[in-house]
Parts: C-alpha cells; structure tokens; sequence
C-alpha cells in the first residue's frame, strides 16, 4: 500500500499510542483520562488546546489567513460498556469497557495527522481544527462541541472511521446517505389496575401496549415508500405486577431508523399518533419520550470526490470502494447539516487476524493497525488539498 513516508515514520508511535488508549477505554461522556493524554500528545507538539465541555479537546493548526480557509478533523474518543475478551498484551485494563468500535485506532490517527500538519504549520494557507470529541456511542458529544460554536466559519469537515467488512488496504467512500438517524422513544401507558376477574373495572395497561407494538408496525409495511429503507424496532416491553391483576401500567422502548430527514420526522410523528390515538381508545394515558442521537449521515457529493481523489493517491484506484450504507447510526451527521463534508471508512480487516474480521461491538474486536497510518495519512492530505 502506498502509505507515505512521512505517516510510515510515525509508525510505532501511532501503534503504541493506539494500544494505549485501547488498554485505558472509557466510556461516553466520561473520558477523562482519555482527554488528558490526548491533551499530553497536543502539548509535546505545541498545539494550543482547549476542553470542550468535560472531556472533548479541540485544537487548532495554522492561523487565519485572508482567503485561506478552515477545515474541521474530527475523531470519537469513547468506548463501549463491553468485557475485551482478547488475549493480547494491549486488552483492556478496565473491567467491562473495551473499545470495541476502534474510536482508540481513530484518536491515535488523528494525532499522527496533527504532528505531520504541524511540522508543515507555516505553509498551511489556513487553519486545521482538531476535533476530539467524546459521546459518539451516546449520541451527544458533536452537539457539545456544535454547541461552543466550534464548528461555525468552517468550509469542510472531514472524519474516518474503521471498518472490520472492509480489507486493510482499502478505503471506503460513497456519496449520500450512508449511516441512518437513530431515535430512542419510550412510550409509557398509564392504565388502572384491577383483578384479572373483573377486567371491566380496570384500563389494561398491558393489552394497550402490545396493540400499540403490533400497530407500530404498520408504519414501515403500510405508511413507508418500499423503496425508503425505514426501521421501527421494539426492543423492550414492560408490564405488570401480578399474574391474577389487571397491569396499571407499562412502558415501551425502540428505536427507528432512517436515511432522510423527511423519513425519519414522518416516522417519529406517526409513532406519537399511533400510540396517543389508541390509549385514547381505551381510555389509557399515553405520554411519549424521544431522544435524539444523530441525523442521517449524508455524504456531501462534491467532498466525496474530493477524498475520492486524495485516497487513490494513498492507496490505488482499485481499493477506494463504494460504503454500503448502514442502520448504525454516528453523530458526525451533526456536523453535516450545516458543513459540507465526508465520512470515510478505513479497512481493517486481514483475514490472517481473525479479530480483525468480525464485527465491531464484539468482545474480541480488533484491527489490522495499518489502517490506523492511511487513516492519519487521508487526514494530512485531504486537510493539504483543501488548505492549498
């Protein structure tokens, strides 16, 4: 793979500070140790830094030039409440956290891109914003930083993510949708209870709740184009006290997925009518909770081919292939409403390493590193390319 010289010299320092995030993972909002070694790494290189909200870091190369222009370099720091389960040196030294989801390959890149950037800090004609932004796996670190107006005044935003379905070597890129929204709702039904005996004097809580489960349904098989990918999943469902009592109330939780924000308000608005106009119908009281934890992700067409360009460079024409798209859901689509931009998916996976192919989330998760040096190399040279 043609990796260049300048990423290929930081090698062992990528590999090792990669294994030593992985060793100390923390998980979403609570990365504290996280940020104070990435803030360490910004001090040896002599980038001004600064704390964004508790635990994302944000620093800046280059400063503002007339006509220069800015771009944004973003990675997710977080892990995941999972038990690592690889016997290697580098498993996880915290009891049931592990980055299963390679935020640790993505924070050691992004690092190795901003000693390559600053070394060439006087040539840049504008500024680097480094993005290390926490609660990716929760949904809600890109809203901090949008919320401290980082993100304003930026022409691009750019950001990788590793991919175990896709070969070391190759990179992944697609114009469009490429990950869905993701909501989390819970709809609670408050009934009266009764004796099972006398179900007349009561407002079955329970029964009122699987209608709505059955009726939720109907929104992607009877309200959605066939051709728009929508997901409505049930994965939790609590009723009742008793076996012999009429349940006064239940709770349940889902989740819906889309890739257009047009789908995805008509999807949670019918939710909330469906389950309101059937509590009413059988006299419940019916209150739902939505949680926002990221946009459609849409690729922005021009970016794309951008990058496009700037990764056959790196790794050859025949290995930037097409993303499929996916459910999961990232909240670097925050960025994207407002920034034209591109998230890249870098392979990781060698079949000679069989941890390294199997899915991310999973307990013995883990990469080929080479891609942690053509991730840290496609942010140097696609910051280059639009800095230039």
């Amino acid at each position: 793979m043609a990796v260049k010289l300048y990423i290929e010299e930081q090698r062992e320092k990528l590999i090792q500070l990669r294994r030593y995030f992985h060793m100390h993972p923390e998980v979403s909002m609570k990365e504290y140790h996280t940020a104070e070694k990435i803030e360490e790494e910004l001090d040896k290189l002599q980038i001004p830094h600064q704390r964004v909200g508790e635990t994302g870091v944000y620093g800046i190369i280059g400063k503002e030039k007339q006509g220069g222009k800015t771009i944004i370099l973003r990675a997710d720091i977080d892990a995941l409440h999972i038990q690592d389960k690889k016997q290697v040196p580098y498993a996880s030294q915290n009891p049931g956290v592990m980055h299963a989801c390679g935020h640790d390959s993505h924070t050691a890149a992004l690092l190795g891109a901003a000693a390559a950037l600053k070394k060439e800090e006087a040539s840049l004609n504008g500024t680097v914003r480094l993005f290390f932004q926490q609660g990716e796996e929760f949904g809600q670190g890109a809203k901090v930083f949008i919320k401290e107006g980082l993100h304003k005044g930026a022409d691009r935003v750019f950001g990788v993510h590793v991919a175990s379905n896709v070969p070391v070597g190759s990179v992944a890129l697609s114009a469009g949708p490429v990950n869905a929204s993701v909501d989390h709702f819970v709809i609670r039904v408050k009934g009266k209870s009764a004796h099972v005996s006398t179900p007349h004097l009561g407002v079955d809580a329970l029964y009122i709740a699987t209608q709505i489960v059955n009726a939720l349904q109907g929104i992607v098989s009877r309200q959605t184009d066939p051709v728009d990918t929508v997901v409505v999943g049930i994965g939790v469902l609590r009723a009742g006290d008793a076996y012999n009592i009429v349940a006064g109330n239940a709770e349940i939780e889902g989740t819906t997925r889309c890739f257009t924000m047009e789908s995805r308000n008509r999807t949670n608005q019918s939710i909330r009518d469906i389950a309101e106009s059937i509590g009413r119908v059988y006299g419940a009281e019916v209150t739902l909770e939505f949680e926002d934890y990221a946009s459609p992700l849409i690729n922005d067409s021009a970016v794309c081919e951008e990058v496009k360009e700037v990764a056959t460079q790196i790794v050859g024409a025949e290995h930037v292939v097409p993303k499929e798209r996916s459910l999961g859901g990232d909240d670097f689509a925050e960025y994207l409403l407002t920034i034209p931009g591109t998230y890249a998916f870098v392979g990781t996976a060698n079949p000679d390493k069989p941890d390294t192919i199997v899915p991310q989330h999973a307990e013995n998760y883990d990469i080929d590193e080479d891609g942690i040096l053509i991730a840290a190399n496609l942010y140097v040279d696609y910051a280059k390319k639009v800095l230039e």
